[in-house]
């Protein structure tokens, strides 16, 4: 199996062992790495619940222009929350950045995260054509 990194400026760079997103043999399938509320010019944590939603929104999406699709590619996506009373807010904020079919979704309480983020999310994206 061919793997290739899939790195952007765009999107907070790793702060651990791992890559931004990965793209497997044949180019259409991409897993995204969870992407939590840093600005990633800062690499700081932007603050409170909804700026943290939408700044993880604009991660994913920074990562998914930078393999040539956009957020309508992703058909799994995973979310974190500290705390599942913002569960509400998420869905709220989710549905300005997606529409119908929304890809098929996980919501899942923890107790932390890293750099004390509020939620996280990851994905797995399906383009349908090769990517380079």
């Amino acid at each position: 199996m061919k793997k290739t990194t899939i790195q952007t400026t765009d999107a907070p760079q790793a702060i651990g062992t791992y890559s931004q997103a990965i793209c497997v043999s044949g180019g259409d399938t991409i897993y995204l790495s969870g992407q939590i509320g840093l600005d990633p010019t800062t690499m700081q944590m932007v603050s409170g619940i909804e700026s943290q939603i939408q700044q993880v929104f604009l991660n994913l999406k920074a990562i998914t222009t930078a393999v040539g699709g956009n957020l309508s590619h992703i058909v799994k996506l995973n979310i974190y929350l500290t705390d599942l009373d913002n569960f509400s807010e998420v869905n709220r904020i989710m549905a300005g950045y997606f529409g119908q079919p929304y890809p098929a979704r996980a919501v899942i309480g923890v107790v932390a995260l890293p750099r004390g983020g509020l939620v996280e999310m990851d994905a797995v994206m399906v383009l349908e054509r090769d990517v380079k």
